[in-house]
């Protein structure tokens, strides 16, 4: 009995793990962002990977739970610790920059298979911080204008049509202005973007350069213009609801939020998107892995399975209606022709490869906000 008993024993111990290992993986974000990492990516993970385990540490929603991950990283390099508390972080990516600076992360997209899968200038940088390698993105969130086709028959494809279009039908276009909710600045910087007389590229990537700042006055004086025969909406919610209840034909939306309206009822099924030239801004949610994780191999292969395709189509895409990190052609064959239908008919993977832009760097961007408070009333 004793020798079925150890052999028993010594059978279980050989099919273990020689090394199992808990993943601690700190994201900022709704309580989805928790839920995801914890209900989901978790229990796959732990399912490819027997016997290591994953815990998922929520810091709050917005940039204030990106700024405690930075704070905690900031703690422990001062305090000179050997191996950090966190192997995987999901940040905003206005806090990339200052930890690829600071010398926090680990360049290892070069390092996992579907590094290669990504192709956004926003994977190489980070509001004017080259951060090539130091990221993969978990996902892109982007703003485009939503429109209804049954007043809009023919939608514009620029912002100089768009302008031609308002002109046409007063009050019919409606943004909520800087402070209802980030879809409102998204079209401000775009409008920057078409009609600066800078260049885009430095807003977009640096260096800040104060005589930038005074390009604007004619772009700012025709934004101005447009406004006043605009309607201005209460908020991200407030331009969709207004959309819903036929108040007004077309305004800036968050992709995903239209799509969520859509699929509670709360939009008409006919509604849809288009994605202007030159652009509008969207931003990503990064994968990063801190230089002195304990478990950097074990970060990898939690970074390469939540970015390989199946897992993007299924808990990206089809969960949430964000726009996938890698490249959304690699993600199509995962996907069954009504959920690809739905995200990329209107917006193509071309449209956002060349049209989904980053915000301006900070500085540009506080800037064209102060600009705008006052030329705009």
């Amino acid at each position: 009995m004793k020798n079925l008993s150890y052999l028993a024993f010594a059978a279980a111990l050989t099919a273990m793990p020689v090394h199992a290992e808990e993943l601690t993986v700190a994201t900022a974000g709704d309580q989805n962002m928790v839920d995801y990492i914890n209900q989901y990516l978790a229990p796959l993970f732990e399912k490819t990977y027997p016997g290591n385990t994953v815990r998922a540490v929520g810091t709050g929603p917005g940039d204030a739970g990106s700024q405690k991950i930075l704070e905690r990283f900031d703690a422990q390099a001062g305090a000179k610790a050997e191996t950090w508390d966190t192997d995987v972080a999901v940040i905003h990516e206005k806090f990339v920059g200052p930890m690829v600076t600071k010398g926090y992360l680990a360049q290892y997209r070069g390092d996992i298979d579907t590094g290669k899968l990504v192709t956004r200038d926003n994977a190489k940088m980070a509001l004017g911080t080259n951060v090539d390698g130091y990221v993969m993105p978990m996902f892109n969130s982007q703003t485009a204008i939503a429109y209804n086709p049954a007043l809009v028959a023919n939608p514009p494809k620029s912002y100089a049509e768009i302008v031609e279009w308002a002109k046409a039908h007063p009050k019919q276009f409606g943004y909520n202005g800087i402070k209802g909710g980030a879809s409102g600045v998204s079209f401000v910087m775009g409008w920057i973007y078409a009609f600066g007389e800078g260049d885009a590229k430095t807003l977009m990537n640096g260096p800040f350069n104060e005589d930038e700042t005074k390009k604007w006055d004619g772009a700012l004086k025709s934004l101005a213009a447009f406004t006043t025969n605009a309607t201005l909406t209460p908020g991200n919610a407030g331009t969709l609801d207004l959309l819903s209840r036929g108040e007004i034909a077309m305004g800036p939306v968050w992709v995903d939020m239209f799509y969520s309206w859509k699929a509670d009822g709360r939009l008409p099924p006919d509604m849809k998107l288009t994605l202007p030239a030159p652009g509008m801004p969207g931003q990503p949610m990064h994968y990063v892995v801190p230089q002195k994780a304990a478990h950097k191999d074990l970060a990898e292969k939690f970074i390469a399975l939540a970015t390989s395709p199946k897992v993007q189509a299924e808990g990206i895409v089809k969960r949430f209606n964000w726009y996938p990190g890698i490249d959304a052609q690699h993600v199509k064959a995962e996907l069954d022709d009504a959920t690809w239908n739905k995200l990329f008919v209107d917006i193509s993977p071309e449209d956002l490869a060349s049209k989904g832009k980053p915000f301006p760097i900070a500085p540009y961007n506080t800037a064209i906000l102060e600009a705008y408070e006052k030329s705009v009333k």
